[in-house]
């Protein structure tokens, strides 16, 4: 069965600085994100992944490559028109629920600011209507619309974001780290909602983290990043069964254990980045299974299929 492709990240470069401290962050970057699944892009802190986010967002510049969304270029120079479209389709859930919410104002205007920049209202009826259907369908009471953010719990801020982003009923959510500044008791909450209203309103996630244990159980398909560059993208439990490259056992094998007597045998592979000495074989994005990519040379993608063929 064919699946629509809703974003298209081709050979995607982008770099920080000028000239002689010019800082490459992300370098030939690939990946597709369908429509209706939940894409995960993970990594360790400053790997690139939220680099990746933001110049799908339009405020980082690109240096080289394309971003397709649903078969429009929008990185680079486009027309105020696409623009318009872009920031109305693809929204952001922020990392720190409360660093991104405007402490000066109340939560009927921070839901209701994309509405304004857009005049996506008829009237200021229509107008709370949609602030109110918003909040509620992330579990908060309409009567929240009067209050500021600092009078909210770090779960509910968060939920005051995801509604910011619903109102516009975007198409694409890019969701950076959203439960890694929550309490661990709330994470389940924020994740258990995202998956549902994924399901009710027929939402696409690129969802970005560092961690492994979460990633798991709301994604369908995951890119590994390390250092600027997918090593590897694959559907979930493929990725989580049969990984090849070594970063990424890596860092599957630094998922703690809930089982004691499991975690007390844990062994944690460590990533020695001088294992890859490419020369004059530099790696290519190769199809090791179907749909399960490396970044690997030659030599490295003969070895990564013997190991999957004798597991």
């Amino acid at each position: 069965m064919s699946r629509e492709k809703l974003l298209e990240v081709k050979d995607l470069t982008v770099a920080f600085g000028k000239r002689k401290n010019r800082f490459v962050a992300v370098k030939g970057v690939n990946f597709n994100i369908y429509k209706g699944e939940t894409f995960g892009l993970v990594g360790e802190s400053g790997s690139g992944k939220t680099t990746i986010g933001r110049a799908i967002m339009r405020i980082n510049e690109t240096d080289d490559g394309e971003i397709l969304f649903n078969g429009q270029k929008i990185n680079g120079k486009i027309s105020k028109k696409l623009d318009k479209e872009v920031i109305k389709n693809i929204q952001m859930i922020f990392q720190d629920p409360m660093a991104s919410l405007n402490e000066r104002a109340k939560v009927d205007y921070i839901v209701s600011e994309g509405l304004y920049n857009t005049k996506m209202y008829d009237n200021e009826a229509d107008r709370k209507r949609k602030v109110e259907k918003a909040l509620l369908s992330v579990g908060l009471l309409p009567e929240f619309a009067s209050r500021f953010p600092h009078e909210f719990s770090g779960g509910q801020r968060q939920r005051i974001g995801i509604a910011r982003t619903l109102v516009m009923k975007p198409e694409l959510i890019i969701a950076d780290e959203p439960i890694s500044a929550l309490d661990v008791s709330i994470r389940a909450q924020v994740i258990n909602l995202m998956n549902d209203l994924k399901q009710t309103l027929g939402l696409t996630y690129l969802f970005i983290a560092h961690d492994l244990s979460v990633v798991r159980f709301i994604t369908d398909r995951v890119a590994v990043i390390h250092k600027g560059r997918i090593v590897e993208l694959a559907e979930t439990e493929e990725l989580y069964q049969n990984p090849v490259h070594p970063y990424t056992k890596g860092l599957l094998s630094a998922i703690p254990m809930p089982d004691p007597k499991t975690e007390k045998h844990r062994k944690i592979e460590k990533y020695d980045k001088n294992i890859h000495k490419y020369d004059d074989n530099p790696p290519k994005w190769m199809e090791i299974r179907p749909e399960h990519w490396v970044l690997a040379n030659e030599e490295e993608y003969e070895i990564y299929k013997r190991e999957l063929e004798e597991s």
